[in-house]
């Protein structure tokens, strides 16, 4: 039961993290992985599920709020959204190739949503990012990198 609740646990901070909600899903990720009793390769599925979750969300958020963006509550400053949709305007569809990034990915996706990305092609791309970082995270911490 317990390890249910560890894998519950990670899906939901990385789905949190993948959010505009500052939350970080690398540090229990890690945690889990030096416990050593889950698989690696199960924590990274678990984790990159709930991350690109996440970025669904801000997806869908992005296609519907952003009639509200002048509002005080709209979840993105005004100059963030501006900078990721510049870069996604610049980059394109590539730039979602980012949306593991710190500070810029969260934006990423919602300006995606706002400027009407696919959404086939916007949850694969997130999902190579999100799962890429969680592989790499995970060789590092077990010292196979």
């Amino acid at each position: 039961m317990s390890s249910l609740l560890e894998l519950l646990g990670l899906f939901v901070v990385a789905l949190g993290a993948a959010s505009l909600l500052p939350m970080q899903s690398e540090p229990v990720l890690v945690a889990l992985l030096l416990l050593g009793e889950q698989p690696a390769w199960l924590l990274v599925l678990v984790a990159s599920a709930g991350n690109t979750l996440g970025s669904v969300v801000n997806w869908l958020l992005g296609r519907q709020l952003i009639r509200w963006q002048d509002r005080r509550w709209f979840p993105v400053k005004p100059a963030a959204l501006e900078r990721a949709s510049g870069w996604y305007r610049r980059w394109g569809h590539w730039s979602l190739l980012l949306s593991w990034a710190p500070i810029i990915g969260d934006p990423l996706t919602l300006a995606a949503g706002v400027l009407r990305e696919p959404f086939g092609r916007f949850l694969l791309l997130v999902a190579i990012a999100k799962t890429g970082r969680y592989v790499v995270l995970a060789l590092i911490t077990l010292g196979l990198a």
